[in-house]
Formats: C-alpha cells, structure tokens, sequence
C-alpha cells in the first residue's frame, strides 16, 4: 500500500505560516524573510487517533496502490478485517472481529456494507457468499469502522462493523476546471493471466456541472497456489464488466444547493460451476448469472453562515440478483429446485440528515440528526428455504460529537428503528412486527502532549430478516448484543528526530451478543446461542523527513460461544491473530518502494488447525513529476514473493501464490 497524499503538503505549508510549541512545525523569520521549512515524515495510512472511533480510510491514493482484485482485498490490511477466500468476489467475504462472512452464508447479517449510502445485503444467501460484487477501480475512498459505537447512523446490528464505498467523482480529474479529463489504466497479473482496462472520461462544461464515465472489464483465469495447483478450478475464468455514471449540479446563491446522481453496475457470468462457491459440498453445477446495480440520488443544502444546516435528502435503490440454473436436469427434485432457485434483493432506502455545528455554554456540538425509510423485497426461491417477502424499515437516529475545551470530547448516539416485514402473497398474508431502542456514548480524552485515552458502550439489536419467515421460534426474535471498548493513542511530530512523525492506537474490545438466532445446528447440544469474544487492534506508523517509514497494524482476539445446552465451545469464527509491518522509503514524490510482511498465528481450536505463515509483498510506485512520462503512473508489486503455499484461517481454500502485478496509468 503506497500513498501520495496532500497531508506531508499540507503540514509543510502550515510550517511555513505559523510558528508551534512543542516542536510540531519549525521554521524562522526575520521580518518578512521566509528562510525554510521543515519537511515533515509521511507514513503510508493515516491513523485515526482523533476519535474514540476504530476506524480506518483507505484513500484514492492507496486504493491504487494496493492492486487489489476485489474490496475484501483492498481492505484485508485493516486490523479485525479477515477475508473468506477474498481473491474473487464469489464465494468470498468479508469478516470483521469475527462477524460477518463465514462458509456457510456469504455474510450472518452483522456486518453493514455500504456504496454511496446504498445498503447492500443478502440476508442469509446459502451457500453463494457474498454480494459485494463490484470492482475497486469504482471507488475513490474506503472507510472501516469496526464495532457497534460508530454504526448508529447507518443501521442496526452491526456487531462486526461496517464498511463504506464512495465512488470516483469527476473533481477528482478535473481538479474542478471547466473542460475534459480522463485516465486510462491497464493492469496485468502473472497468476491466472490476470488483466484488467479501466476507463474514466470526465467532463465538467461548467464550473457548476461535473460529469463522469467510467468503464472497467476485469478478466482473470484460475489462479494457482504456492505449489502450483489450481484454486476452485470448478469455479471458472472471470470475466467481469463494470460501470459507473455519475454527476453533480451545484446551483444557487453561494452555490448552497448541490445535486448529485451516480449509478453501477458490475455483472458476473459463470457456466457450469458448482452451487457451492465455497467448495465443500456437492449440491450439483449450475449456470449462474450475478447483477449487482446501485443508483443514488442526494440532494445537498449548505447555506453559507449558517451552521445549523447541512441538509443531505437522499435517496437509493439497490439490486442483488442471482440467477442459477441447475445443470443437470434428471437430478432429484428437491435438489434441482435448490439449484434453480434465483435470489433477488432490492433495497429502496429514502433518508433526511442534517448536521448542526452550535455551542451551549462551554461545550460545541456536532449535532447529526435523521430518519430513514427503508423497503427490502426479497424475490421468493423456488427452493422454499429461502422465503419471499418484504421488510419495511423505519428509523430515527441522533448522533452529538460534544467537545468541552481542548480536551473532552462526549458522543452519545441514540438509534430507533421499527419494522414489519410481510410474507410473499404468493405463500400467504403473515406479518411480523418488531421495534428497538439501541445507542452508545463514547467518551476522549486528549492530553497537551499529543496522548489521548477513549472508552466506550454500546448496545445494539438485529432485528428478524426475511429469511426467518418460516421458522416461528426465530421471526419474532431480535439478535441483541453489548460492547465495550477502551484504548489509548498517541500523535505528535518532532518525536525523536527533526521532522519525524509517530502515531499509534491501541483499542480492546469486548463484545457479548445473545438471543442469537442466525447460526443454527442441528447437531448434539444445539444451536449457537450466544458469543462472547474480545481482542486488541493496533494500529501504529512512524516516518522520517529522510522518506523512511513503518506502518504496523495487528489483531489479536479469542472468543467462546454458548450452545443451547449451555456448553461453551470455541467460536467457529474465530480469525486468526495477524500482523502487517510495512517498511518504505519514499524519494521525493516520484518513487515509493516498500516492503510488506503479513503474518497470521499457527490457529489450532476446537479442533481446527490453520499453520501460522509468514508472507512478503514488494511494492513499487513511481509517478514522474515532468516530461514526456508526466501524468503517467506505474506501479509494480510482487505478491508471496517466496511463493507460500498457506490457507488463513476461515478461507475454505489455499491463498494465491507469487503474484507479479504492473498496472499502467494516464492522466490525460
């Protein structure tokens, strides 16, 4: 992961306008002789140290950087995030503190993903993995928030975390000048002859309109382990096309009113390929098509000199479609009804926001208030197992970042939310209504010196899914489930050498969740019913004004579960504890070479047994800064460079072996 941010710009060019204690800028005048700056040391990943929060960014910058194949790989380097077989999109997903995707369903429904503000999710999609289906080259930002506390102005029963995608927009190009610009990119992987062309047009007429086109095809053979074996060969080539459209329209006095439209759409097609994606059952082959589209609508009010309001009214439609059809034909009835069954999911969601910046007395408010309605129909499977209906969301929300001096700063957040979800009219006329009252406070305190201690509580529920219907014990039944985090940080420059910067967080959780009603069994003792795990997360970055930097981030965490007959197990879905290090150097800002080592602990509980590994990456990144390569960006990396043969805990299959990357871009 290579960044070339504007913070180390940005620090320098504070350096030269004021003078700060403690060493944090330096520079000296006489008069109005400017006779230097200091530049400052720039790390790869900004650490979020400012908020009692766990949360991670990853930027335009790193998006590139990173060349990765799917999100789950974009995201794997974050602490609490563990991938399920994360090279393609499907039978792979994302798991964060031990929530979300596992083998059996694609995602267990407490783990909240989100693009442009649409909500994406498959309910309990057995068998099929994840919908994340989507290409990063869409997508100019990432945000990781892992836990429950700062999920109340997204949604409900979020134990794992959530993760938000914001599109490319056209100012990026353009920079915001009236005319046209484009970037074109070509990547290409040694490991299943991967290749990739991404093409973004964009267009701003006026200094108030913006517009932009952005095609990517994303072709990839089956890929081959560290012993040169194939990995799901059964699960075909990839051939996958993407789009985004997207527009913004700025009018009004002060350009106070904004309009802003995008839709995309990525599109998967596979022939004769297992049911199972996650290969560890023969339930049949079927021919398989996946559609996953998303449309937003946001309008934006920002008036100038009034701090009260920042109104955001927005709407967005989501569709998950997956279309199978069993292969062959003479199969039992039952199973070719599970074969052919299609899975359809779409997700209407119309909400108001406002954020209000005011002061009572000694304390300043960064009030954010909403509501929301939401509409899910799920398309009923002719396999009966997976019921349709519709499920319709009302939620009210308010969220008060409270700064009391320098050093305070108190967030409660409260969440409402209310339901009834209706059977297919096709089955019947039930309906099931539910309703919840969740929310958090989270507690900083910053020290003069650069250290700052956070704690935090919350409780959140996950109301019943469509998916539950027809089971009478579960539909009328809440997942519930409390957290406790605390942690220290600390964030200052002119630590231990003119210029250097040095940043860490180190967070512990707790989190207990009951009345579970998602992970059922059959088998002696019974269901999961309860879970109790806790972990630490480290994330830490140190850089030089030499260019040398570290980045460390690491997750360690164990966890037991409670089945109906009270005995308590190991969690099945426990991750591994990992560890990145990241060692760079940085010339100027035309060259970045670093570095990487991912490690995961040997697992070995409740009967599984994953080996601990150790992988190398090298990344190259260099961007010429004039002549006739200027606006041209290269990037080279070599990934399991010793070409390991390993499995991470919690993937079904082996990972991918040595991987050489070169991705060719042109600003134009």
């Amino acid at each position: 992961m290579m960044i070339f941010s504007s913070r180390g710009v940005l620090r320098a060019t504070v350096a030269a306008l004021c003078s700060c204690p403690m060493g944090a800028f330096a520079q000296e005048q006489t008069g109005d002789v400017f006779l230097g700056t200091i530049v400052l040391g720039e790390s790869k990943r900004e650490v979020a140290t400012d908020t009692a929060i766990p949360t991670t960014t990853i930027d335009d910058a790193e998006i590139k950087d990173r060349q990765a194949g799917t999100v789950a790989e974009l995201i794997d380097s974050v602490p609490g995030v563990t991938l399920v077989n994360g090279s393609t999109a499907a039978g792979s997903g994302i798991n964060i503190r031990g929530y979300g995707a596992n083998s059996t369903f694609g995602t267990d429904q407490k783990v909240l993903i989100q693009i442009d503000g649409a909500t994406k999710g498959s309910e309990e999609l057995y068998r099929i993995g994840t919908q994340l289906y989507t290409d990063p080259f869409l997508y100019r930002e990432v945000e990781v928030r892992r836990g429950t506390i700062g999920s109340f102005e997204y949604g409900s029963g979020v134990f794992g975390g959530i993760v938000r995608l914001e599109t490319i927009d056209a100012a990026d190009l353009t920079g915001g000048e009236v005319g046209f610009a484009g970037r074109q990119t070509f990547e290409f992987s040694s490991n299943g002859d991967g290749f990739v062309t991404s093409s973004i047009l964009a267009w701003q007429p006026t200094e108030d309109l913006e517009l932009l086109f952005n095609f990517t095809r994303r072709l990839q053979d089956v890929r081959t382990d560290g012993d040169g074996n194939d990995i799901n060969p059964a699960g075909g080539d990839i051939n996958d096309p993407s789009y985004l459209l997207k527009g913004r329209y700025t009018f009004g006095q002060d350009d106070a009113h904004s309009l802003t439209f995008s839709y995309s759409d990525t599109e998967q097609e596979q022939f004769d390929v297992p049911y199972d994606t996650f290969g560890l059952a023969d339930f049949g082959n079927v021919d398989r098509r996946i559609e996953n589209e998303v449309l937003t609508l946001r309008y934006n009010y920002n008036p100038l000199g009034n701090d009260l309001l920042d109104l955001d009214v927005e709407l967005t439609y989501s569709d998950e479609l997956v279309e199978s059809q069993g292969i062959d034909r003479t199969a039992d009835p039952r199973s070719l009804a599970l074969l052919d069954a299609d899975n359809r999911y779409e997700t209407t969601t119309f909400r108001i926001r406002n954020t209000a910046l005011f002061d009572t007395g000694i304390a300043s408010h960064d009030l954010r208030t909403g509501v929301e309605f939401i509409r899910r129909e799920r398309q009923d499977a002719t396999a009966g197992s997976a019921p349709g209906g519709t499920k319709n969301v009302f939620a009210i929300y308010a969220v008060d970042d409270i700064s009391i001096g320098p050093n305070w700063t108190i967030t409660p957040a409260l969440r409402y939310e209310t339901q009834t979800i209706e059977e297919d009219p096709l089955n019947g006329n039930r309906e099931f209504d539910s309703d919840a009252l969740m929310g958090g406070l989270a507690v900083r305190y910053a020290f003069a010196n650069g250290w700052a201690v956070f704690g935090s509580a919350s409780y959140t529920e996950n109301l019943p899914i469509i998916d539950d219907i027809n089971a009478a014990d579960l539909i009328e039944r809440s997942e519930k489930g409390r957290s406790y985090e605390v942690g220290v940080s600390f964030d200052r420059e002119e630590v231990f050498a003119s210029g250097d910067a040095l940043a860490f967080k180190l967070n512990y959780y707790d989190n207990f969740l009951y009345d579970l009603t998602t992970y059922r069994s059959f088998a002696p003792g019974g269901s999961i019913i309860e879970t109790d795990r806790e972990g630490f997360e480290i994330e830490a970055s140190y850089a030089m004004a030499t260019g040398l930097y570290v980045d460390l981030n690491a997750h360690i965490s164990n966890g037991v579960a409670i089945r109906e007959d009270r005995a308590i197990v190991d969690w099945r879905q426990n991750p591994a504890d990992s560890l990145q290090v990241t060692l760079g150097k940085k010339f100027g800002e035309e060259l970045d070479l670093s570095w990487e080592l991912v490690a995961n602990r040997r697992y070995d509980e409740g009967g599984d047994v994953f080996p601990g590994f150790g992988v190398n990456n090298l990344r190259a990144t260099y961007i010429p800064q004039s002549g006739v390569l200027e606006g041209t960006e290269i990037r080279f990396g070599v990934e399991n460079v010793f070409d390991k043969t390993y499995q991470p805990r919690l993937s079904t299959r082996n990972a991918t072996g040595r991987n050489f990357i070169l991705t060719v871009s042109k600003n134009f």
